[in-house]
């Protein structure tokens, strides 16, 4: 197999889905036995590829390559590590894994950069653990918050402690902030996430933005009551006035033209026989910008409050996550573009981004842009996650050459 080929990593998103702590899936989460294996797995990689491999301040794999002399800017490239439980194998890791391909091949081929590289994998994206998306993405951009020392994982292990058992060192997180003013900028692979590619019959597609997002934990609180002895009039039905905004939340985000999902939803005490008196669930808020996005949240929580009111219960909200939309950079996105074309598409797909990636808190540090890969049926977050060997091999091309597309426009 050809070093740095599409066959090479896919070969090693294949070892990488080993590392796991699921018997009937993907499962690597933040701060475990299986983020350490498999960092340290892809430092031999990046060994390989000429890189110098090293864990940052915040869990992070990372990979150097030096620039011209000890003053040069670095260009970022890379992705995350960490899965969903019951993830697919390409999610996050296929594009650290092109990152490091791409510089084995810039190295064989003997380019003449005017910056130097930085690839990272990123230990945190999908906040599987501790409920916080981007922490890793967060400790390189210098945003990490001293508030999320108290999360807790479901066993109780506080976020501090977790770092301890892991040999970091909590005081010490800021040492992985990179210095906004020596990143030349920062430039993500990773796979649709979506079926648009697919639809339209591209490989590849260039990103022109990623989706803000809100995250919120949702009550309904009523009264249980036998479903035999309780008459309708007198009733608390919890379940009722969930079940009135759950509705509501396709409703108002597709008339909207946003995008909003109960992904979990559980009625209290959940006997059979007893009317629910309280209705815990979840609402993922996404919008192409932060002013849509919170005006339907706005509609939902109306919504919501009426139904409660109709019904004699308490509507509680607890919001978990917040993240701006964020637009690519220009001159990145028009690198990217002119990667893609390299290939061989004279008209190359953009799209938004309806998925969150670590660009979203890379962009607190500096510009980014992103290539999206095709993958069946838009399928992620599941073990059926795939994609074309031929599309890899295509997106390797088109990243290549989308970093000498910045060093050109660089130097």
């Amino acid at each position: 197999m050809t070093p740095f080929s599409a066959g090479e990593v896919l070969a090693r998103c294949d070892v990488l889905a080993t590392i796991t702590a699921a018997t009937d899936g993907i499962e690597r989460s933040y701060l475990t036995p299986e983020h350490a294996r498999a960092n340290w797995t892809v430092g031999e990689w990046m060994d390989e590829a000429g890189l110098t491999a090293w864990q940052d301040a915040a869990g992070n794999q990372r990979g150097s390559l030096k620039g011209p002399s000890p003053e040069a800017p670095v260009l970022i490239l890379g992705s995350h590590l960490d899965t969903v439980p019951g993830a697919g194998r390409y999610d996050g890791i296929l594009g650290t894994l092109m990152a490091i391909a791409v510089v084995g091949r810039l190295r064989a081929r003997g380019a003449a950069l005017p910056f130097g590289i930085e690839v990272i994998g990123f230990a945190d994206e999908e906040g599987t653990r501790f409920g916080r998306t981007l922490l890793g993405s967060c400790a390189v951009a210098g945003t990490w918050q001293e508030s999320w020392w108290s999360l807790r994982d479901p066993h109780g292990v506080t976020l501090r402690d977790a770092f301890v058992a892991f040999g970091l060192d909590p005081e010490r997180v800021g040492d992985a902030a990179l210095d906004p003013s020596r990143v030349v900028g920062y430039l993500e692979a990773h796979i649709e996430q979506g079926p648009l590619l697919q639809d339209a019959g591209r490989a590849l597609g260039v990103v022109e933005g990623i989706m803000g997002a809100r995250r919120f934990e949702l009550e309904m609180i009523g009264e249980a009551g036998h479903a035999g002895g309780m008459p309708y009039g007198r009733r608390r039905d919890a379940l009722l006035g969930a079940s009135e905004v759950v509705g509501a939340v396709e409703e108002l985000a597709r008339g909207a033209g946003a995008i909003g999902t109960v992904g979990r939803l559980r009625a209290f005490p959940g006997a059979m026989n007893v009317i629910p008196g309280r209705v815990e669930f979840s609402l993922d808020l996404r919008a192409e910008t932060d002013q849509l996005r919170d005006q339907v949240w706005d509609e939902i929580e109306e919504t919501a409050l009426k139904a409660a009111a109709a019904r004699n219960l308490a509507f509680e909200v607890s919001e978990l996550h917040a993240a701006r939309a964020t637009a690519v950079a220009p001159t990145l996105a028009s690198a990217v573009e002119a990667g893609i074309r390299a290939t061989g598409d004279p008209a190359p797909m953009r799209l938004m981004s309806k998925a969150g990636h670590d660009a979203m808190a890379i962009a607190d540090l500096c510009d980014y842009a992103m290539l999206f890969i095709r993958c069946k049926d838009g399928i992620s977050h599941h073990r059926d996650e795939d994609v074309r060997a031929d599309d890899v091999e295509l997106a390797l091309d088109a990243f290549e050459a989308a970093v000498l597309a910045v060093a050109d426009a660089h130097g």
